[in-house]
């Protein structure tokens, strides 16, 4: 057997049929910067990165004005960042998920790359750096407002902040970005993916925190219930096997059967 020259020299060529080979590969960190730019490049995309960023700095400066002094800290302003990004960031990964199938641009993207696993991983990869930029703005407009609280308020002005706090605050918007990408995974349907996204968490909170017999097991249950103690940064022992419950219940179940679902789905 002898090789050739373009194989000695990696050139690649087309197959018989005037395509690409069947080998060629898009190289991952160009897919991974094509689903950052789809996020980003698109209407509904770049006003709910905005918006993830004027609700953030919006909530600081609410708080910032209404905090007794000695509450201004910098952890009271990270914790302050929390819930709108929350809010916010699994709606950023439903889209991530879902407006290629809502808007039929799937044939092409799978055209350019056929493995859908491989544009899977870029989603997630894209979307996981979003949450990154995410949490890194969040504690930016917290440091400021913490600058401003002690010079301005006369506030505490404490920059007390431990490692477990950050794993919390990370860890909990992290969770949530998921949950967006496995109910986006799960239908397919922005707007479907976002009203379940909603309405079913709430339902069972609502459930378990009205119906008596219940509420002892909320916190196996309900992902709310399970996920409150990263927000007080008060986490431990049985609180992390509640959470793990909940999130294989609530994320990883509904991701598992996304993935499914879009690998088997036909593409038209």
């Amino acid at each position: 057997m002898t090789a050739t020259t373009s194989d000695i020299l990696g050139i690649r060529r087309p197959d018989a049929a005037g395509g690409p080979a069947a080998t060629d590969r898009v190289p991952a960190a160009r897919l991974i910067r094509v689903e950052i730019r789809k996020l980003v490049d698109t209407r509904a995309g770049a006003w709910l990165l905005v918006l993830i960023a004027v609700v953030t700095a919006a909530a600081v400066i609410v708080s910032l004005f209404t905090t007794d002094a000695s509450g201004l800290t910098f952890e009271h302003f990270v914790d302050v960042t929390v819930f709108p990004q929350s809010v916010l960031l699994p709606l950023l990964g439903i889209m991530a998920v879902t407006t290629e199938w809502t808007q039929r641009t799937t044939l092409v993207t799978h055209t350019l790359e056929p493995a859908r696993r491989r544009v899977v991983a870029a989603k997630f990869a894209a979307t996981a750096v979003l949450w990154f930029l995410a949490v890194v703005l969040a504690y930016a407009v917290a440091a400021v407002a913490n600058i401003l609280g002690a010079a301005l308020r006369h506030g505490d002005g404490s920059w007390a902040y431990g490692t477990g706090d950050l794993r919390d605050t990370a860890l909990l918007q992290l969770l949530s970005l998921v949950h967006g990408l496995a109910f986006g995974m799960l239908l397919m349907n922005t707007a479907a993916a976002i009203v379940l996204y909603f309405t079913a968490p709430g339902a069972v909170h609502l459930l378990f925190s009205t119906v008596g017999s219940l509420k002892g097991s909320a916190a196996w249950f309900d992902l709310g219930a399970s996920q409150a103690p990263l927000t007080d940064h008060s986490i431990a022992g049985i609180g992390w096997l509640q959470l793990l419950t909940t999130t294989v219940l609530w994320l990883l179940l509904p991701l598992a059967a996304g993935m499914v679902r879009l690998l088997r789905r036909e593409i038209k």
